[in-house]
């Protein structure tokens, strides 16, 4: 028997959870059967990074600015459908994809807010979610399975069907980044703690949160088991501190006054429309 002590950053978990959604089984048989769906985000990019090489394009993220999005387009795809072949890109048509796939498909996304009871969402600075917004309905009607791969970062304490009811885009008097509601969503969701029992036969616990100087957000954490199996824990814990950041670089970049999804991003303080006095 053996304990240790691991601590992740935000970044290093994002790598961790996708490092196990990688192995799980249903995800490589989707994989060879090119039914396997990611949506992009940085958890997600992590995953592709791993299964192709190929990081995805990211949209709205949340930064020390609010909820932004990203400054220019990129060639990288957001949304992509994967098999052994390569990577397709399902931008604007996700709709379509969902309604033709079943049980056997596979869909990974991120999350912004987790509850304790599982629930999760995700904010949509867009009209009505843009397109995967409009096809969520279809995931659901369809029976895709889906895996919502999200820190411990995002839990809330509250619950997040009252979360639901009471965001919302508009009539937002200001808003650090665009303002935004929320999209539920229905799935496993999968945290790095998840993700350690996930990847070893280990116990454990988040023993700590957060911190200053680049750990804030970050997990403290105790593992214990069998010698070989912490050892290996251990190792891949050191492996995800090293690794950059998910998302294509170009996407990295964040939206400036008169990028060009400003004209649907709502309330936004950077736009220089100060409403109610708000700078």
């Amino acid at each position: 028997m053996k304990r240790v002590q691991i601590f992740l950053s935000v970044n290093a978990a994002k790598w961790l959870i996708a490092e196990a959604i990688s192995r799980r089984p249903e995800v490589q048989t989707a994989l060879e059967n090119g039914t396997l769906i990611l949506k992009g985000g940085t958890t997600t990019s992590c995953l592709s990074a791993i299964l192709t090489g190929s990081h995805l394009r990211l949209c709205g993220r949340v930064t020390c600015r609010g909820a932004v999005a990203n400054l220019k387009e990129s060639s990288n795809p957001h949304t992509v459908l994967l098999s052994r072949q390569g990577i397709r890109s399902l931008d604007g048509l996700e709709r379509d994809a969902f309604l033709k796939f079943g049980p056997e498909c596979v869909l990974v996304t991120g999350a912004n807010l987790i509850d304790c009871s599982g629930g999760a969402a995700l904010l949509a600075g867009s009209p009505g979610g843009g397109s995967y917004g409009a096809a969520l309905s279809a995931i659901e009607t369809e029976g895709i399975r889906v895996l919502i791969a999200a820190g411990t970062e995002k839990l809330t304490s509250g619950n997040i069907s009252s979360a639901v009811a009471l965001s919302q885009r508009k009539h937002v008097s200001a808003s650090h980044g665009m303002a935004c509601g929320l999209l539920p969503l229905a799935g496993e969701v999968i945290t790095e703690l998840d993700a350690i029992s996930m990847l070893a036969p280990v116990k454990s616990v988040l023993i700590g949160k957060g911190g200053i100087q680049g750990a804030e957000g970050g997990s403290l954490i105790q593992v214990w088991g069998a010698d070989r199996d912490v050892d290996a824990i251990w190792t891949l814990a050191g492996q995800c501190s090293t690794r950059p950041l998910g998302g294509c670089e170009e996407s990295l970049l964040e939206c400036r006054p008169g990028a060009s999804g400003c004209r649907e991003h709502l309330s936004c303080v950077y736009r220089g429309q100060h409403a109610h006095g708000y700078a």
